[in-house]
């Protein structure tokens, strides 16, 4: 009767254990990256939720039409910053009620800003016009959306009081009668009664 011997194959182990000390250390690398954009994601708000106060982050672009688009001016005036795109089918769901509120509300100082995530300034042009955009859109970029805690998703909306803090930020197609009831209390307050001029 032959015995059997067990045979262990060392270099097969060495590759098993190598491939599972890859898959480790990248699973550990995934974690800690998420965890980080977590961190910084959560700075602002979830959807929905009142910032306490957060001033916005400045910002100098150049609109659709040339002109200089700088937050800083639209100071004293409540200002609507919303991120979108033209490929993002909530975007252009919500886009026409943003054009009603910047028509209803223009002469109380409301401001809206739309600011494109769109790699290319020519469908944005083409789609500004289609929709019959009343309110300045330039082209952002991700340094941009990372200062406002991070665009993992469009739309992304911000409201900024007279002070030039977020009041608010929606995550998502938002119904526009809870963004209407936002806007009420800020367009009353006291430093927002110079907002009529300029801009």
């Amino acid at each position: 009767m032959q015995s059997q011997v067990a045979t262990t194959d060392p270099k097969g182990g060495r590759v098993k254990r190598r491939i599972f000390l890859i898959l480790a250390i990248v699973l550990a690398l995934g974690a800690y990256i998420a965890r980080r954009h977590w961190k910084r994601s959560a700075a602002l708000a979830p959807s929905n939720v009142t910032v306490t106060h957060q001033l916005a982050p400045e910002f100098s672009l150049t609109d659709l039409s040339g002109q200089k688009l700088d937050l800083a001016t639209y100071r004293g005036k409540v200002v609507l910053l919303d991120f979108w795109a033209t490929w993002c089918g909530p975007c252009r769901t919500e886009i026409p009620h943003f054009v009603d509120l910047q028509n209803k509300y223009r002469d109380q100082g409301l401001r809206i800003i739309g600011i494109s995530l769109d790699d290319d300034a020519k469908p944005v042009r083409a789609f500004y016009q289609q929709l019959k955009m009343n309110y300045p859109v330039a082209v952002g970029d991700a340094s941009l959306a990372e200062r406002y805690g991070g665009i993992l998703g469009l739309p992304v909306s911000f409201l900024v009081g007279c002070d030039g803090r977020i009041h608010a930020r929606h995550v998502g197609e938002t119904d526009i009668s809870v963004i209407e009831q936002e806007i009420g209390p800020l367009l009353g307050e006291e430093k927002c009664t110079h907002a009529n001029a300029g801009n």
